[in-house]
């Protein structure tokens, strides 16, 4: 065996056994010789490309062009990489494209015709992940410049390097006239002088402060006006340097809401006070002079009856039923204003136990029958509140019942997350178009002097209720009855 026999064979051997995709062709661009590895990668079976041109492997739009190129290397053959500056495709058999990098090798010695040994590499995956890359570059170049929140970025120095368009309108600075400048220029004092303090004392200890945290603090804008403003600080290595990006909200809107607020919860708060006091004035002074009245009423229709007609003792009766009324008008305006101003404790309360209580104390008339469902829950709340709902609904049902034979139930039912209970009579019934009207101060649908009543009590149970997030409505048909509904939540918000 010659060496040259050796030699050739040696070639074919190292081609066999390579991984990389090779070939090598002559001037004319004849494939003389391919490995299994290209074979493989172009999707062709062993000894198919055997005698096809090199052009066969590359899209059908390129090959005229690349006649001429293959000529041009041959006039001057050495070893390079082909396609710097543009992209290279090949095709496989089944006709699909895909990018590759090619390597040129010259083999060329006196005896024989030039060739050129070509290793060619499949970029697909390396490609895919430039795009892939550009895409998050191009995503994160986007919210970058379309933030509405400004985004400043500084290296460890505190010195800005990028800030986006929204820093500039928040800040009043062109990006420009601040990149290079230290951060602390976007600051007052005293942040402006502690800053690179901080900065440092961070980068040495470790210790955070504001970073991965967030906190208020305030800014300085290019005019001298300083505003608040909530600032959040990430920091990140990108290439072996240290970066911070500072997320910044111009608060000032919030911050004057907040203000507005505070002042306006301070308003509600005095004139609940003022609105306190009037009424306790107001019972005081009112009640003395009441009472004065009442006491001199009884004692002119007791001790002067027999000189009074029927006119006159009728008119002594409306007097007297009307200091009653103005007495009671004004306990339940006192009752009205402390619904969730004066405070109890709440506590769970039995309402099997509290309804009848309530039933005990209205001293229900003979000819009314109130029943209450058993089992009533266990609720939450201030026990004088609960009352006051079931006493003003029970004793509201009592007061207007027109039937001889009347019945008033109070029932319950468990709605999942709250309670609902009901009031149910046989009553007169209620018109809907007075549903809402009924649940307001001072409203009261049956004439005064044929039922006592302030008008109070219905405005406080919804007041009640909705204290305790829950709600209140009614269903009525005329001659036949009322019911009305109010729920509880389970567990009282605090």
């Amino acid at each position: 065996m010659t060496q040259s026999t050796i030699a050739e064979r040696s070639l074919q051997w190292l081609l066999a056994s390579a991984t990389d995709a090779m070939l090598i062709i002559d001037k004319d661009g004849v494939l003389l010789l391919v490995n299994p590895a290209l074979e493989t990668l172009f999707g062709y079976g062993p000894g198919e490309l055997q005698g096809k041109t090199l052009e066969s492997l590359i899209p059908e739009r390129f090959r005229q062009g690349h006649v001429s190129l293959r000529g041009s290397y041959f006039e001057s053959p050495h070893p390079r990489a082909m396609g710097a500056g543009f992209e290279l495709f090949a095709t496989r058999k089944d006709g699909t494209e895909f990018p590759v990098e090619v390597s040129l090798s010259p083999l060329q010695d006196e005896e024989t015709q030039p060739m050129v040994m070509a290793t060619i590499h499949d970029i697909s995956a390396r490609k895919q992940a430039e795009r892939a890359l550009q895409e998050s570059e191009a995503r994160m170049r986007a919210i970058f410049e379309t933030a509405v929140d400004a985004i400043i970025t500084i290296d460890e120095h505190g010195i800005i390097e990028r800030v986006n368009p929204a820093a500039e309108r928040m800040f009043g600075y062109p990006e420009a006239e601040v990149l290079g400048r230290n951060v602390s220029v976007l600051m007052p004092n005293p942040h402006r002088d502690a800053h690179d303090g901080y900065l440092h004392h961070y980068i040495t200890t470790g210790e955070k402060r504001i970073i991965g945290k967030g906190r208020e603090v305030q800014g300085l804008r290019r005019d001298g006006s300083i505003f608040p403003m909530d600032l959040a600080v990430t920091e990140m290595w990108l290439g072996g340097r240290r970066m911070f990006t500072g997320l910044v909200r111009d608060i000032t809107e919030r911050k004057a809401a907040e203000e507005k607020a505070q002042q306006l919860l301070q308003e509600l708060t005095s004139a609940n006070e003022e609105l306190t006091n009037f009424a306790y004035v107001v019972s005081h002074d009112l009640k003395a002079p009441l009472r004065g009245i009442g006491s001199l009423a009884d004692w002119l229709a007791h001790d002067y009856a027999d000189k009074f007609n029927d006119e006159g003792k009728e008119h002594m009766r409306l007097l007297i039923n009307r200091v009653h009324r103005m007495g009671a008008l004004i306990d339940g305006i006192l009752q009205y204003s402390r619904v969730g101003r004066i405070k109890e404790a709440v506590v769970p309360v039995r309402l099997d136990q509290l309804v009848a209580e309530v039933v005990d104390l209205l001293a229900v008339p003979p000819h009314i029958q109130v029943s209450v469902m058993p089992g009533m829950p266990v609720v939450s709340g201030e026990p004088t509140r609960i009352q006051q709902l079931f006493h003003n609904l029970v004793s509201n049902a009592i007061k207007y019942m027109d039937k001889p034979q009347g019945e008033i139930e109070v029932g319950w039912r468990d709605d999942g997350s709250q309670w609902r209970f009901h009031v149910r009579d046989n009553g007169p019934g209620i018109a809907e178009r007075h549903f809402e009207r009924i649940f307001q101060l001072f409203q009261t649908l049956a004439p005064r002097d044929r039922v006592e009543s302030t008008g109070v009590g219905l405005a406080l149970v919804k007041k009640i209720v909705e204290m305790y997030q829950g709600r209140v409505w009614l269903e009525s048909e005329l001659g036949q009855g009322t019911t009305f509904y109010f729920t509880l939540p389970k567990k009282k918000e605090s």
